[in-house]
């Protein structure tokens, strides 16, 4: 009952939970390693953002939202399933999501939306500098739901070559004003056709090699080279979030359409100013600097009151939210979910997270729990050394908590322990009707060994971006 009341409060002209003619059109947008510090928002000394800090003052900011992994696969395949990533086959960048995964894309195309992908992919398989995603390919956007797609294999920067459904396309300029130009292309289309939109927009920026436009670059005189071509990718990037929301207003449809932004995974190290605001870490690593991420979502219809929230989101909750507002059948999202529907935070703090927020990768273990923190490793004689953090009151993580007599260490060891079995379970395919992992996933490997892409090497060879790597080959 509690549920059904919320979403009457949430769209008030709703009789029940159908959603009917009502339900929000939906774009995902997300960036490729930009840290927690890098918004003007933060008050970041040097990259001015605009067009993000006008939808964080129009929306709900997340002060503490997770990644689904601190580096990029992973995070992607927890937005298209809800899950934490190692249940999905995708332990680190560069794996592919398994066939037998319930997708986001595929319900809402179930659903009746129309759905598209626009930039980075990394699900494939394909390890290198993105390339253009292949026509034939068993794990393409199109197979997990995606009508229309123009993707690459991984980051990408100036001048890309994408893949527009599995055939190859040569674009100029900045890549994140590209792909969201094409995305409110294909967004005008179908508010024309009177159809809702399901749009991912996965941008490349900032992830190196750093490559602004000039004029860009020239906006960060005082850095050195690495940093401003750096943050000039960013402000790129600002631009074309400016271009998006003014896009879906010219489109008559920006009051019904919910726009979530976030990054991919924490901020990068080597720059000045530093990407993580003050947090702990950096990318690749369980610290908050690995972890945490901007978080923003602008729906003027179902936001009315724009607000800054503690409460502690990721994007394992992605899923289990759209579901809820776009009122997708039970049976559309995979079991278990990790992630949790953040509806009724649209309206109102709702107190204390119930589910915490699970994160393995790389031999590493990590739980948030509302404030509470706990990370695991190996030892150099195998055994696992523990972590425990207070976040409120320690957001650099300077001080370890842990102790085995604790309560709460103790309480945190054993989430940790229901969820490595809860993983592991997942990880033999228990989750999927079929009791087993039953196709295996294409080989992680980098493009340049892929018999598929061999002919494009003789015409690629001049391409900053893939000459070393062709070369290597």
């Amino acid at each position: 009952m509690k549920r059904t009341f919320s979403l009457l409060l949430l769209i008030p002209s709703l009789a029940n939970l159908a959603y009917a003619a009502v339900r929000p059109n939906v774009v995902l947008v997300m960036a490729d390693d930009q840290g927690w510090g890098q918004t003007g928002y933060y008050g970041h000394p040097a990259l001015k953002t605009p067009n993000l800090d006008a939808m964080a003052a129009n929306g709900l900011r997340f002060d503490r939202f997770y990644a689904g992994g601190p580096i990029c696969s992973p995070t992607r395949a927890s937005v298209l399933t809800g899950r934490t990533h190692d249940r999905t086959g995708v332990l680190s960048h560069g794996y592919a999501l398994r066939l037998q995964e319930k997708t986001l894309p595929a319900a809402m195309k179930a659903a009746g939306y129309a759905t598209g992908h626009f930039g980075k992919w990394h699900l494939n398989g394909l390890r290198g500098p993105g390339v253009p995603v292949l026509d034939g390919d068993s794990h393409s956007p199109g197979a997990f739901g995606f009508d229309t797609w123009l993707s690459v294999t991984n980051f990408f920067d100036k001048d890309p070559l994408m893949g527009r459904n599995g055939k190859i396309e040569e674009f100029v300029g900045d890549s994140s004003e590209i792909i969201v130009s094409e995305a409110l292309s294909y967004i005008r289309e179908n508010v024309v056709l009177g159809r809702p939109f399901f749009t991912v927009i996965w941008y490349g920026s900032p992830h190196s090699p750093f490559l602004a436009l000039e004029g860009d670059k020239r906006k960060f005189p005082s850095l050195d080279e690495k940093s401003s071509e750096h943050y000039g990718e960013l402000a790129a990037m600002d631009r074309s979030i400016g271009t998006l929301r003014e896009g879906l207003k010219d489109a008559g449809v920006a009051e019904d359409t919910l726009i979530w932004f976030c990054s991919d995974n924490g901020g990068l190290p080597g720059l000045t100013p530093p990407s993580t605001g003050g947090l702990r870490g950096f990318k690749g690593s369980m610290f908050e600097g690995g972890l945490r991420v901007p978080g923003i979502i602008e729906w003027p219809r179902g936001i009315s009151k724009p607000r800054i929230t503690k409460y502690p989101a990721g994007v394992v909750d992605i899923f289990p939210t759209i579901s809820e507002l776009c009122g997708l059948p039970s049976g559309a999202m995979l079991e278990p979910q990790d992630g949790s529907s953040l509806a009724p935070l649209f309206l109102s703090e709702i107190g204390s997270r119930k589910k915490p927020l699970i994160f393995r990768s790389n031999g590493l273990h990590a739980i948030v729990d509302n404030d509470w923190k706990i990370i695991s490793e190996k030892g150099k004689k195998n055994e696992r050394l523990y972590s425990v953090y207070k976040l409120d009151k320690d957001i650099a993580e300077s001080r370890n908590l842990f102790d085995h007599g604790n309560e709460v260490s103790r309480r945190l060891v054993s989430l940790l322990e229901m969820a490595a079995k809860s993983i592991a379970e997942s990880e033999d395919g228990k989750d999927y009707l079929e009791g087993v992992v039953k196709q295996p996933q294409p080989t992680r490997k980098f493009w340049r060994d892929d018999s598929r892409y061999q002919p494009y090497f003789e015409r690629w060879s001049s391409r900053p971006e893939y000459m070393r790597w062709i070369k290597k080959n």
